[in-house]
């Protein structure tokens, strides 16, 4: 997959990619990032080969596939969401699964939306959650459904 190009694209749009380049270029220990839709589909996503490119490393991610981080970034929300509602435990805003070789980290964006990380074992998660909250806080007032339609059809015609 390729990086969906900026040509045409919104403001809001064009935004929200330097948003999560930001993300990408200033916390170490990222291999990728995702933000995926309420409805499971990518509309943002970081490139894997090209943060290592950048950092000088070996890829490393889900197969390092920006695809893939986004379906395992769905099937943790939607199997959070599940929970907290058994449990009546209200929104999740939330998720770290934290393994022997990275981490992954799932927030709510305020439309549904889920931004997704993954990281290296030793990245400090702190700085994780602090900078995927600014994130979110900043991404989550402009996504509307106008904008998620332009980055579907942005990512559908980089594939």
């Amino acid at each position: 997959m390729t990086a969906p190009s900026t040509f045409g694209l919104s403001s809001e749009a064009r935004n929200l990619q330097w948003l999560l380049k930001n993300l990408v270029d200033e916390v170490p220990g990222l291999h990728s990032v995702a933000v995926v839709s309420s409805d499971g589909l990518m509309l943002l996503s970081s490139d894997p080969e090209v943060v290592a490119a950048a950092r000088q490393e070996a890829p490393s991610g889900p197969k390092g596939s920006s695809a893939d981080l986004a379906t395992i970034v769905s099937g943790i929300g939607s199997l959070t969401i599940g929970a907290a509602k058994l449990m009546d435990g209200g929104n999740v805003k939330q998720t770290m699964v934290a393994m022997e070789e990275g981490s992954v980290f799932v927030m709510s964006i305020s439309d549904g939306s889920l931004l997704g990380v993954h990281a290296t074992p030793d990245c400090d998660m702190s700085v994780v959650a602090y900078h995927m909250a600014l994130f979110v806080g900043r991404a989550g007032h402009v996504l509307t459904p106008e904008l998620r339609s332009e980055l579907r059809k942005s990512m559908e015609s980089a594939q």
